[in-house]
């Protein structure tokens, strides 16, 4: 498989737009990664909305359930970092009502619509299970450590850019029929050079084992690659080339995001029972 070039140099142009973004998240201060977690869910949950309605087309979905859901996650994420406490008290009192209000009349509205409206409810539950607790894990994992976030996400963009650039050479092998342009080359070789670029930094870190840094970009190479096949097939089931179009050549914020969220947990799990 040739390697596209204007293709290519499209990508890099987004992606020098998105690093500036993500970097200045990440590294700027606490309300700044904060609300990158935020801008992140926000997208990436309007995106996913946007497949299992094409998906499932005869479930009714009300016009105001994936606002309701929206909020629902803010409120969440706001409470579990404890970024309410940092505003007034009458925000404080309305989060605190809304919280544990919202879920019961949302339950509540799809099990007794006449519409099908209960299955549109199911996804959008299945949607904060998918995009919400990802993002919550990650707020975690940097409350012990700050820099993990970041490793993480390094290790992803790495993954994906070497598995691009080695099946772009020398891919041959179909990996699978869910996403046509990969390669097991590209994903061998995009996994091995990520695991040995962690095990090379590990081995000067004085934070961590260099096992450790292998093995977490191990989780992080192996399930953000499962995540990105997931989104795949919801965008085949879906009948879309791309979630959406908020990069140019990389698509929605679910196309940019799908390895991060399916990652997350798993990397979550290794930081917190052998790296803390």
């Amino acid at each position: 498989m040739a390697l596209n070039w204007p293709t290519f140099f499209t990508r890099l142009g987004s992606s020098i737009v998105f690093v500036a973004i993500m970097l200045t998240g990440l590294l700027w201060n606490e309300w700044s990664f904060f609300g990158l977690i935020v801008l992140i869910e926000v997208l990436c949950l309007r995106d996913y909305f946007r497949l299992v309605q094409k998906i499932d087309k005869e479930s009714f979905w009300p016009k105001w359930l994936p606002v309701a859901v929206q909020l629902v996650g803010l409120l969440v994420l706001a409470l579990y970092c404890n970024k309410i406490s940092e505003l007034s008290p009458l925000v404080i009192r309305i989060v605190l009502v809304l919280l544990p209000i919202l879920p019961a009349v949302l339950l509540l509205v799809g099990v007794l619509s006449k519409k099908n409206s209960f299955s549109a409810l199911l996804q959008a539950a299945g949607g904060m299970m998918y995009i919400t607790l990802p993002m919550l894990l990650l707020l975690n994992i940097r409350t012990y450590d700050f820099a993990l976030p970041i490793a993480i996400i390094v290790m992803i963009w790495s993954n994906d850019t070497m598995a691009y650039l080695v099946g772009s050479f020398i891919g041959k092998h179909q990996f699978s029929p869910i996403s046509p342009k990969k390669t097991w080359e590209g994903v061998i070789g995009g996994a091995v050079l990520t695991i040995a670029a962690a095990g090379i930094y590990g081995y000067y870190s004085e934070t961590y084992r260099f096992i450790d840094w292998m093995a977490l970009a191990f989780c992080v190479t192996i399930a953000g690659t499962l995540g990105d096949l997931m989104e795949s097939k919801l965008k085949r089931m879906a009948d879309i080339k791309d979630s959406g179009s908020l990069m140019p050549g990389h698509g929605g914020a679910l196309d940019r995001f799908d390895s991060l969220l399916v990652a997350a947990p798993f990397a979550f799990l290794y930081s917190y029972y052998f790296m803390r």
